[in-house]
Formats: structure tokens, sequence, C-alpha cells
């Protein structure tokens, strides 16, 4: 629901009735992830979408079915070879989605209300809806907040309940909390008594954290350029720079902040965490060593750096000799950005941008055509996470 988490807000805050499709589980090759959802309220309006076309209509129909007899849905999606009109995915894959009734007296309002409002305002949480199991359990929500944003709470602190044993809403908030502290979406089973044993639940979680971060360190025309590629990208953009004439709104209308500071002082009083991305364009040595040196260092996604080749070994040598290792230096992206050819900031910005993508993503940056690599790499994403 994140994709729509502001429009469905409103919806509560006007009392309407509504019912959500949510996907669940993805098979294959599909166009949409786990979490992707469409809406239809009462009055048949609709938002969002769960595959990009291929089933709007079947879902929809869902929807408005969900609505009158209150019952929660969870129906499969696949390419269809026996009948040319049935709903199925061109693209070949499976997709399971869940249709949720959401209407004034259901049993769950209270908590998506809370997780639509969270999600709205930017906050981070995450919310827990049973998927399969016993049918006592079958609309019920439960909402996990992070730690930090209660320190005195319990750890297994949430809000609502699947309508099982507490000992059950206590092992999925512990599941739910983790997802979120992963900033992950998907599914987890559990027994029905809160073990590994017994009859199997399946619980979709859906978190929402704030956007991450992108700090572009170096206030010229192409950090103008990239500000807005990472504004469209969903990134939080910071511009630092040491030199208050370049460092200013009017040369940076998409950047969320801009700050006139040393950068590597900056870095050092500033929260990042791994979903951070650094980009270093500022060209100078007496900005780039020390800013690297301590970058190279956190537990950041991307740090890379702009530059010729002659440039890269320059800096490279600098950074050795004010110690940093070998593999520190081999996380330095540099030069800086895929090979499109690219020679104007914007061109410069969407290679940066693209490489970001591809290192986040696990993609290896090659053409699509005639490659008989997998388009969506986020399975492998996954195993390199965990693994």
């Amino acid at each position: 629901m994140l994709d729509i988490a502001d429009e469905l807000h409103r919806w509560v805050e006007q009392g309407r009735d509504f019912a959500v499709a949510t996907v669940v589980v993805v098979g294959g090759s599909a166009p949409r992830r786990p979490g992707a959802a469409l809406a239809v309220d009462a009055a048949g309006t609709v938002i969002g979408s769960v595959s990009g076309g291929c089933v709007e209509g079947a879902v929809y129909e869902l929807c408005v079915q969900a609505l009158r007899d209150g019952e929660c849905v969870l129906e499969r999606f696949g390419h269809s070879d026996q009948d040319a009109f049935a709903a199925g995915l061109t693209c070949g894959g499976v997709i399971d989605i869940l249709i949720t009734p959401v209407r004034a007296h259901s049993t769950c309002r209270p908590v998506i209300a809370a997780a639509l409002a969270a999600f709205s305002s930017g906050e981070a949480a995450a919310v827990a809806r049973v998927v399969s199991g016993p049918a006592e359990l079958m609309g019920r929500a439960l909402l996990v907040r992070p730690s930090s944003a209660s320190p005195d709470a319990s750890p297994d602190a949430y809000e609502g309940g699947l309508g099982g044993s507490a000992r059950l809403d206590r092992a999925v908030a512990g599941q739910a909390r983790a997802l979120l502290d992963a900033g992950r979406t998907g599914t987890v089973e559990i027994g029905a008594d809160g073990s590994r044993c017994g009859r199997p639940v399946t619980v979709l979680v859906e978190s929402a954290t704030p956007p991450p971060r992108m700090i572009v360190f170096g206030a010229i025309d192409f950090a103008a350029a990239l500000t807005r590629v990472g504004a469209f990208l969903g990134h939080h953009v910071t511009v630092c720079d040491a030199r208050p004439v370049f460092a200013t709104p009017e040369r940076f209308p998409d950047a969320d902040e801009i700050v006139v500071d040393w950068p590597h002082r900056y870095l050092e009083k500033t929260d990042v965490d791994s979903r951070t991305v650094l980009c270093v364009l500022t060209h100078d040595p007496k900005f780039d060593v020390p800013l690297l040196r301590l970058a190279l260092r956190l537990p950041v996604a991307y740090v890379g750096a702009m530059g010729s080749r002659r440039t890269h070994e320059d800096r490279a040598a600098r950074l050795r000799d004010t110690g940093v290792t070998e593999p520190e230096l081999a996380r330095l992206r540099s030069p800086i950005g895929l090979d499109l050819g690219a020679r104007t900031p914007e061109e410069t910005a969407l290679s940066i941008a693209a490489e970001i993508v591809a290192h986040r993503r696990g993609g290896g940056g090659a053409p699509l055509t005639g490659a008989h690599t997998p388009i969506h790499h986020e399975q492998e994403e996954t195993r390199r996470r965990t693994g």
C-alpha cells in the first residue's frame, strides 16, 4: 500500500469504504513486486496498480465483490494459454493477490488507518496481514513501529492484532520488526500458535522506511543534474559544499537540504545507514581525500567519485598514503557512473544514477537485448544481504 498511501489516507479521513488488492507473492517474470497495490472505493474510484494492466480488470471486480460481502480473498493470476480472454500475465509470471475490504466496521480498519497515517507522513512502520491460515484470522492486521520510535516500549510492542493468541501476535510482531529494520516487504510463515510448529499461517508484512539518503558533495553543474535525478528516484537529497557562494537554494531547487561545510566534517556528524549513497563530485584533493578516507569506512550502500582515470589513480595513491586499505579502496566507484558515453551534466547524472540502481539491484549494466540474464535481480540482492 506504500505507493498509494497518501490517497488511501485521505480516503480514511473522508470516511470512505474501500478494498485494497496487494501483490503478495511473485513467481517468474512479473511487472510488479510484492507490496504493489490497487484500491477501489465504494464509488468505483480506482488508484494504484498490481500488474501494469494485465489483470487490473479482474482485480477491480474482486475488490467490488469484497466491498459487498466483507470477505478477504486470495487470488492467483498467471499466464493463460487455454483462454485468450482469461485474466493472466502476458509476461509468463504468476502473482498471488490479497484483496482486503476496509469498511467502516472492519476489524482491521483502525490498524490500517494508523499504518496509512504513518506511511503518508514518512514515519517508519510495518503492517502485517494474514494471507492464508485459519478463517478467523483473515482480515486482521497488526502494526509495529521501530524500537527507536519509542525507546521505553517493549521490543515486541504492537498495535492491533491478528485475532489468534497473544503468542502469535508477539511472534508476528517480532518478525515484522525484523523486516522493518531491514526495510523489506515480504511474507513470513509461522505456526498459528506462534511457534514454528502447528498449522501454518502466512503473513504479509509491508514495511515503510524514510527515503534513502543521497549526499552529493560538490556544488557544481553536474551536481544540480544529479540532484534532480536523485529526487526523481525517491532519495532524500543533500548537497554539501564548503563554498557558500555555490551552495545556494537557487542553484539546487530540487535538493531537500543544502549544507555549507567542509565535506568530511559534515559526513562525520550526519546520520547515514546501509541505504545511503555518497556521490563525491568535488574533484579537488583537499576535499576528496579526507572525505573518501572517512566514507570508505562507513556502512553505506555506495561511494562514487568523479574524475578521469588519471585523477582516480592519483586519488587512490593519496588515499593509500593516508592508510586506506585495498579492501576499503575496492569499495570506491571511480570513475563514477556506467559507460553510457555521457557528456552533458544530465547524461552524466543518468550514468551515475544507473550505476547506483545496478549496484543496489544486482544488475550488470549490460543491454537486455540479446541477453539471457534475469530482468529483475531482487532475489539475487536478497541472497547477498542475507547470505
